[in-house]
C-alpha cells in the first residue's frame, strides 16, 4: 500500500436531500465540488484528495477523472453498504483511511466552496503545532459567536437579562462548522470519528465559513462567491 504524508478526505454522492444535486449544480460559474477541490489542489501539502462516491459518472461527465491533476485525485467507489443518506460520515471515512495510508487525513465537504487555500493551510499548521506539543490529537473548524441564547421556554442561557452586557463582551461560544477536520490514524481508531479524544478547536474566517445545507444557505454562499470575486476584480 502507497503511503502519503496528508491525505484529503473529500466525500461527495450523487442524491442530495435538501437541494438536488447540489454537489455538481453550477455554482457561480463552475460546479459546487470544484470550489473546494481546486482549494485542497492549491495546498502543496496534500499529496492526495480521496473522493469517496457513488457518483463516478457524474463526475466524469464534469471531467473530473481518478489520476487527474498528476495524480492526486483518487476517486474511490462507494461501498454499497455505506451508500444512503442516513449513513454516518465516520463509516465512510473509516473506509478511507483504511484503504488509503497517510500521516494525516484533512476531511471536508463540498458545501464548503468558500474555504480558501491559505485558510486551509493555517488550519494544517495549527494542527501540526498542537500535536507536537501533545496538547491533541485532532482539529475541528469552528465559528465563534457572541450573541444572546434563549432556551425554547424563554430562559436565557448565556447571559443575565437584568444585567445586560455588550454582545462583544459575552463569552464566546463555538459552533461547529464543518468546514475541516484533521486527524491520523491513531486519533480516528480511538474514537471511530473524525474528531478525537484531545481535539482542539479552530476558527475560519466567517466569510469563508458557510456551509450549504439548504437553499438559503446557497443564495447566501453564492451571493458571496460573486462579491468575493467581484472584489479580486478590482
Amino acid at each position: 500500500m502507497d503511503h502519503y504524508g496528508l491525505v484529503a478526505l473529500l466525500p461527495m454522492k450523487a442524491h442530495s436531500a435538501r437541494v438536488k444535486s447540489k454537489n455538481f449544480r453550477e455554482f457561480a460559474g463552475k460546479p459546487l465540488f470544484r470550489w473546494i477541490l481546486d482549494s485542497l489542489l492549491d495546498v502543496d501539502e496534500v499529496d492526495r484528495v480521496v473522493i469517496n462516491t457513488d457518483a463516478r459518472e457524474i463526475l466524469t461527465s464534469h471531467g473530473l477523472n481518478d489520476g487527474d491533476a498528476n495524480g492526486r485525485v483518487m476517486i474511490r467507489e462507494r461501498k454499497p453498504e455505506i451508500c444512503g443518506d442516513l449513513v454516518s460520515m465516520n463509516l465512510v471515512l473509516g473506509d478511507d483511511v483504511a484503504a488509503v495510508s497517510a500521516d494525516t487525513y484533512l476531511m471536508t465537504h463540498t458545501t464548503n466552496p468558500l474555504l480558501r487555500p491559505e485558510s486551509i493551510g493555517r488550519a494544517l499548521s495549527r494542527y501540526h503545532r498542537e500535536t507536537n506539543l501533545g496538547t491533541a490529537d485532532s482539529l475541528f473548524s469552528v465559528n465563534g459567536v457572541q450573541t444572546r441564547f434563549y432556551r425554547n421556554d424563554m430562559t436565557p442561557v448565556n447571559h443575565d437579562p437584568d444585567n445586560l452586557l455588550r454582545t462583544q463582551d459575552l463569552e464566546t461560544w463555538y459552533e461547529e462548522n464543518s468546514n475541516l477536520y484533521i486527524f491520523d490514524r491513531k486519533s480516528f481508531e480511538k474514537t471511530g470519528a473524525r474528531i478525537g479524544v484531545q481535539p482542539c478547536m479552530h476558527e475560519t474566517p466567517p466569510l469563508e465559513s458557510v456551509d450549504i445545507d439548504n437553499s438559503d444557505q446557497w443564495a447566501m454562499a453564492e451571493a458571496l462567491a460573486f462579491y468575493r470575486d467581484s472584489k479580486r476584480a478590482k
